[in-house]
């Protein structure tokens, strides 16, 4: 079914339509799906004056024409495929479920659209590695939605580490634990969507370690799985070759405080709970504790957005904050947990 003019999408959307002007000026975004992920990076675009949010796909004509009304996009697709043919988009937002990630990404990339896919990546290293090597024959832009490493506090604990402030890092402790009870029949039980503590809450300690230790030497993890075979409880040694180690959790079966320390040879640094998006951290050095605020607007989500943006502007096809390989490196750590608990997934 065709998609009706745009004013009859969304009656309550500006016009004139701001993409006639073909400005770099503004970045014009498309989101594919509607739930609630989407619905948070929507808001946070609001926080970017440099932004429009364009245009809104889904599989349901209905459901793209509700999230369009309710923040104001002018253009709502019934479909992914019509999204990814819209020429006045910059760059398309990916905010399926993970199991979807490779297949709508894809899509996008064929069609000669810049990308910034949710995290985590694609379900393992083979399916992000063939986006990565599309998007590079391409020429075009590439990113891995993962907040974390956009955020300012990230930033500054990582410019602090880098200059030595807490010596050599010897040790990294993160967990990332939901309460739960998680009912059947959720996508985080199913393993055709991806499920697990893992891939959903894990990705955060294993990123968190990777940007201060890098690959481990050695791995070790154990879990308890749901009867669907996706893992409800983790837990993840990693050795280091210079004698780090980092000791990381996951899991849906216990509210956990979402904190992280990284110990260093002269000091240590923890980040509060929820570690991946602190609004500042507590540097130790010696008997000295000091409080560093860094605050952040929104959701938190916009960070992420204006390096996209920034990159797009400056001609970039992958950000420094966000490397490819790195991704594609830290698909590689999160394969061989998944195969050491046993968890397999019928698209992987």
């Amino acid at each position: 079914m065709a998609n009706p003019p745009a004013a009859e999408q969304n009656p309550t959307s500006p016009a004139p339509d701001p993409a006639a002007s073909g400005s770099r000026d503004v970045i014009r975004w498309g989101i594919l799906a509607t739930g609630w992920i989407a619905k948070r990076f929507t808001e946070d675009l609001a926080h970017l004056p440099d932004a429009q949010v364009l245009a809104v796909g889904s599989r349901s004509l209905e459901g793209a024409q509700a999230f369009a009304e309710t923040h104001g996009i002018p253009r709502a697709y019934g479909s992914w495929q019509e999204l990814a043919a819209d020429e006045d988009l910059d760059v398309i937002y990916v905010a399926t479920p993970h199991s979807a990630h490779h297949a709508a990404t894809r899509l996008c990339l064929e069609a000669g659209r810049a990308v910034l896919c949710e995290k985590p990546f694609t379900l393992d290293y083979a399916s992000s590695l063939d986006l990565v090597k599309l998007a590079q024959e391409r020429g075009l832009f590439l990113m891995e939605a993962m907040w974390m490493r956009t955020n300012p506090a990230i930033r500054r604990i990582i410019s602090l580490v880098a200059e030595g402030q807490i010596g050599e890092v010897r040790h990294i402790s993160a967990d990332f634990g939901l309460p739960g009870p998680v009912m059947p029949g959720h996508r985080l039980r199913d393993p055709a969507l991806g499920g697990g503590a893992l891939l959903d809450l894990g990705i955060y300690p294993v990123t968190l370690t990777y940007l201060f230790l890098g690959r481990p030497a050695e791995i070790r993890a154990w879990a308890s799985l749901f009867p669907e075979g996706t893992d409800e409880n983790t837990g993840i040694v990693f050795g280091y070759d210079n004698g780090a180690v980092a000791t990381l959790a996951c899991g849906l079966r216990g509210k956990t405080a979402v904190r992280a320390v990284i110990t260093g040879t002269e000091g240590r640094i923890e980040i509060p709970g929820p570690f991946p998006v602190p609004p500042g951290f507590t540097l130790v050095r010696g008997d000295e504790e000091t409080w560093v605020d860094v605050p952040y607007t929104g959701n938190g989500m916009n960070h992420e957005a204006a390096e996209v943006m920034r990159c797009l502007r400056e001609g970039l096809t992958e950000s420094p904050l966000i490397p490819l390989d790195e991704t594609l490196e830290i698909m590689q750590i999160l394969d061989e947990i998944r195969a050491q608990i046993g968890v397999v997934y019928p698209s992987a």
